[in-house]
């Protein structure tokens, strides 16, 4: 799977754990930035992110913030998530890695959560 990553300058250190750690479970990355600990304005790479993930679009793109397995698990089986971001203040390395690994393994299940999307995405579409 090709993962696409990115940060504002607070995340950097645990994107540059996060990011060999995606790698040697077999991912590919592609990074977005920031590439250094300076100021940086995340919704600029945040937008980059999800139109990497969106086919160029960052309509139709799900992000879920999630600080523990659980949840991270839920956004992708539940909501469809494309995109977990991770407060970089607030989780440790070890946990943050965990909740990567939960979100890439988790597989959208449908269901009753399918209505549930597809409500999401005609909300979506109404907007011009």
């Amino acid at each position: 799977m090709k993962i696409a990553i990115g940060c504002d300058e607070a995340g950097y250190a645990l994107k540059a754990i996060l990011k060999p750690f995606i790698v040697a479970e077999g991912h590919e990355v592609a990074d977005f930035g920031a590439f250094d600990a300076k100021a940086a304005l995340y919704p600029d790479i945040g937008h980059a992110v999800a139109s990497a993930i969106a086919a160029n679009k960052v309509k139709g793109v799900r992000a879920a913030q999630r600080n523990d397995t659980d949840s991270a698990e839920r956004a992708r089986k539940s909501n469809d998530a494309q995109i977990v971001t991770l407060g970089a203040r607030v989780i440790g390395n070890e946990l943050a890695k965990s909740v990567v690994d939960s979100f890439l393994a988790a597989r959208f299940n449908g269901g009753p959560s399918a209505v549930k999307v597809d409500r999401i995405l005609a909300y979506e579409n109404s907007q011009a």
